[in-house]
């Protein structure tokens, strides 16, 4: 049997100091997952559960470390926005996962930007419609390297930033998310069955805002390194 059309390319991400792969089979993302970028978005992080969109696989964006990448601003937008996550990438998969157990799924942990086009995801929440116009654009993925569990851990607190031109927009510690990495595993194989080469973006803290063409974003997270992008 062979395909009618060429098959796609299967999306990965690449591991830190290593030429090896991570294959990319779904992107989940959780929303307003930090308290202050919750009340910046009109949320309220004291009553709210979590809640996840998900990304297409092929938006993500390898950005190798040490090196400046181009980051193509998208069409129909006049407003687009990062977003500093941490991302976690998984090797094991399962259906109701118990947080004491979620950690033994997670591969490793990388540097990545949830890029949105705020303008649009705006006037979909107005019109109560789905966020894919918003969150689901080309390259609206940038990752860098993945940094494996056995050499990391799994990060708990440390410094998550992000600079425009060198001037600092967003600034807090992995310790403030309101839902732990353990805790988002869990709550999403509760409605998803989970599988190995599963990504998820575990949220931004306060400070997002727009970009535009010719500036350069770096997101940092202390153990990760960092990821630099100038948006052309």
């Amino acid at each position: 049997m062979a395909y009618v059309i060429p098959a796609p390319q299967l999306p990965a991400l690449p591991i830190a100091d290593s030429s090896d792969l991570f294959p990319v089979r779904r992107v989940y993302c959780v929303g307003r997952n930090y308290a202050a970028h919750a009340r910046e978005m009109g949320g309220d992080p004291t009553r709210e559960p979590p809640f996840f969109f998900m990304k297409p696989a092929d938006a993500l964006q390898v950005v190798p470390q040490g090196r400046t990448v181009d980051h193509p601003y998208p069409p129909k937008t006049a407003n687009y926005h990062f977003e500093i996550e941490m991302v976690v990438a998984l090797a094991k998969g399962g259906r109701d996962i118990p947080v004491s157990q979620a950690l033994d799924h997670v591969f490793g942990y990388a540097v990545g930007l949830d890029m949105t086009r705020r303008d649009l995801q705006d006037e979909a929440k107005q019109l109560r419609r789905p966020w894919e116009l918003g969150k689901a654009a080309d390259h609206s993925g940038p990752v860098g390297p993945l940094f494996p569990t056995s050499r990391v851990g799994h990060p708990t607190s440390g410094t998550i930033s992000l600079s425009v031109d060198g001037v600092q927009r967003q600034k807090a510690d992995l310790s403030d998310m309101v839902w732990s990495v353990a805790e988002q595993i869990s709550y999403l194989s509760a409605y998803f069955e989970l599988f190995p080469g599963d990504v998820i973006f575990s949220g931004t803290p306060e400070g997002v805002g727009a970009v535009a063409q010719g500036q350069t974003m770096t997101g940092a997270i202390e153990g990760l390194g960092q990821i630099t992008l100038r948006v052309v």
